[in-house]
């Protein structure tokens, strides 16, 4: 097995693009990456997307991804795990290179989700649930979050304003982030005074519905010095799977996916949670930030909320999260949120961060969540 790293990354602003079709914004993000790792054609291209068969009425993004970037002829596939799309299409990615069928790969994910109705979104968002026994009876995704958040206050005695501190983190840090969505803080306040979705759920608990692209350039570590770029390296890559209904969880609220694919890649990699230098959470909504903070190992259970009350989740803090704003202010163009949170740590490690520069940040990790965690891939990457 190879070594693997990501030469090259790429991404366009998130918002309601209305201008910029599916295909232009993977091409944006894919001829970004490939010019910031100073490669003109990859061998293979996999692209992670979830909702273009239903919402663009199009299929086989790869071929018309590939197509459209001036690269007809490599292999090109489309990858789907929900919201976990785009990291998924990391790992097939990571795979290619490691086993050395391929020497370049891209990376893109992509999703166009403003252009529908809320009807349709909401109805395509709601396929990352079981549709035979929870969709059937009325149950949106935003309304199963709303469920874990609700057990979780119950379980841990924690009120709902114990969550802000997470929006008030990502919106702070997302002021900084020229490609976020919403780049202005918040007050608790503001988030107090939220409008409600699904009860405990308001506004600042989640992350909103938009359109966007983001793009890694991946090659073997020999390929990466030929080339003369400094790489980061991709210590792990672990994807690990949960039932879709809630109902059937064994640990509601362990989130078990993500354990078992945190725990893999600190087997993986040697190191544990303290090593870690800044971590990006998958939080589409407040309770899975808390929720995978827990499971992989930041925090307590029930004890989350306590560590980004104390500060632990700020740049500064013991575990920097959403530290370009994270899935709420940066966005939540879903198929291509894994791609994003590769792209933001690999800013980090480099040092690129701007304002939001975590301290010789070395190793990063992202957890990056399909459904309410029946899919659940980790990366740890490391500055070589």
């Amino acid at each position: 097995m190879r070594d693997v790293c990501i030469i090259g990354i790429g991404q366009t602003p998130i918002g309601e693009l209305w201008d910029t079709s599916l295909r232009q914004l993977a091409y944006q993000a894919l001829k970004a990456a490939a010019a910031d790792a100073g490669i003109e054609r990859p061998d293979a291209l996999y692209v992670g997307n979830m909702l273009a068969s239903r919402l663009s009425d199009q299929a086989q993004l790869g071929a018309l991804v590939a197509d459209f970037c001036g690269w007809r002829g490599i292999e090109a596939a489309t990858v789907e795990a929900a919201c976990a799309s785009g990291g998924v299409a990391v790992q097939a990615g990571v795979r290619a290179i490691a086993s050395g069928m391929a020497d370049v790969v891209a990376v893109c994910g992509v999703e166009k989700m403003t252009e529908a109705t809320s009807h349709e979104v909401t109805s395509g968002l709601a396929t990352a649930a079981d549709a035979d026994y929870e969709v059937a009876h009325g149950v949106t995704f935003v309304a199963l979050n709303a469920l874990l958040m609700q057990r979780y206050m119950y379980e841990y005695d924690v009120p709902h304003e114990a969550f802000a501190p997470f929006s008030l983190n990502a919106h702070r840090n997302a002021v900084s982030n020229p490609n976020a969505m919403f780049r202005r803080a918040i007050t608790l306040e503001t988030y107090r005074k939220a409008p409600i979705i699904a009860p405990p759920i308001n506004l600042y608990d989640s992350s909103p519905i938009c359109d966007g692209a983001a793009a890694v350039i991946l090659a073997p570590l020999a390929v990466a010095r030929e080339l003369g770029i400094t790489p980061i390296r991709v210590l792990a890559s672990v994807t690990a799977t949960d039932c879709l209904n809630l109902d059937d969880r064994r640990d509601l609220l362990g989130l078990e996916a993500a354990q078992i694919s945190a725990q893999k890649a600190y087997e993986q990699t040697g190191i544990t949670p303290d090593d870690v230098d800044v971590f990006e959470v998958h939080d589409a909504f407040s309770i899975m930030a808390a929720l995978s903070l827990e499971a992989a190992g930041f925090a307590e259970r029930g004890k989350a909320t306590h560590l980004a009350r104390d500060g632990g989740i700020a740049p500064d803090g013991r575990v920097p999260i959403s530290t370009m704003g994270g899935l709420k202010a940066r966005g939540h163009p879903v198929g291509a949120t894994g791609v994003y949170e590769i792209v933001d740590v690999v800013t980090q490690l480099r040092g690129e961060a701007g304002a939001n520069q975590v301290q010789d940040a070395a190793i990063g990790m992202t957890q990056n969540i399909g459904g309410t965690g029946a899919t659940v891939v980790t990366h740890i990457l490391a500055r070589e």
